[in-house]
């Protein structure tokens, strides 16, 4: 974050998701006001690829941890993996992985964990939009998934292991995007530059816009509600004059209630 703000020259940056390190791909950084909005955009479901290693499984659930169990992993096809992929969409209760950044008793699992403690991680419900098979060159296993917020791609390559009966952790993983931000328009930190910022309103994704009048825009900026409907009847909007953001708002009875104010008076 520090390299980000000096080549932007900002005081406020902040990103939206680390990844793994020895993952790849895209990383939102918010700046100034922006950062804001960090909710909304982590709120958006991920688009990732990831290869797995069938028949060995980890205490990481990835390729940096110590190895558990080995199976062979000759018997299966890709009938067989295709089948099992297939049998994670939708929604379901994901066990987090032991090495993670979830509060345990007012600690870090992971820190738990590097102790050898045994951390007892209840399951969330996550959700699995899409997952496909790119290639399959067994034991490896590349396929690419769009997941809820707060899905772990590693306990994806971990449960489907189990699922199939060997074990299996993640060996590679790069998030192509989140949202409609996508990794190909992103700028690598050594290129960025003031002139390659996007606009607050273009990392919201879907949320609905309502234009707002003058008077509306002036009253919003002070944080008050105006009267108004969100399109689609969704629970929140995005509030914008001129083409640029004002706030986000609540949409509720009628009303739209800012809950986040970018413009100022």
């Amino acid at each position: 974050m520090q390299r980000v703000r000096r080549a932007l020259g900002v005081r406020a940056a902040g990103h939206t998701g680390t990844l793994d390190p020895f993952a790849t791909g895209l990383l939102v950084v918010l700046v100034g006001r922006a950062t804001r909005l960090a909710r909304f955009v982590e709120a958006q479901s991920k688009t990732y690829l990831a290869t797995a290693r069938l028949g060995v499984s980890t205490d990481t659930d990835d390729l940096t941890g110590r190895i558990i169990t080995t199976s062979e992993a000759g018997s299966l096809n890709e009938g067989r993996v295709q089948e099992a992929l297939r049998g994670f969409i939708g929604t379901q209760l994901q066990r987090p992985p032991q090495y993670s950044a979830k509060h345990v008793g007012g600690e870090r699992s992971y820190q738990k964990a590097r102790r050898g403690e045994a951390v007892p991680l209840a399951a969330v419900s996550v959700t699995v939009e899409h997952i496909e098979m790119v290639e399959c060159r067994l034991p490896l296993v590349t396929f690419r998934a769009v997941v809820s917020s707060g899905t772990y791609v590693r306990a994806l390559a971990r449960d489907l292991g189990e699922s199939l009966g060997v074990g299996a952790h993640l060996t590679s993983l790069r998030r192509e995007a989140i949202g409609s931000l996508r990794v190909e328009d992103a700028v690598a930190l050594d290129q960025l530059a003031p002139a390659a910022l996007i606009t607050p309103r273009t990392v919201l994704g879907d949320i609905p816009t309502v234009e707002l009048g003058r008077e509306e825009q002036t009253a919003v900026s002070h944080g008050r509600a105006v009267k108004g409907a969100g399109q689609g009847g969704s629970d929140t909007v995005a509030l914008v004059a001129g083409g640029e953001l004002v706030a986000i708002a609540r949409n509720q009875e009628g009303w739209l209630r800012p809950t986040v104010v970018l413009q100022t008076p």
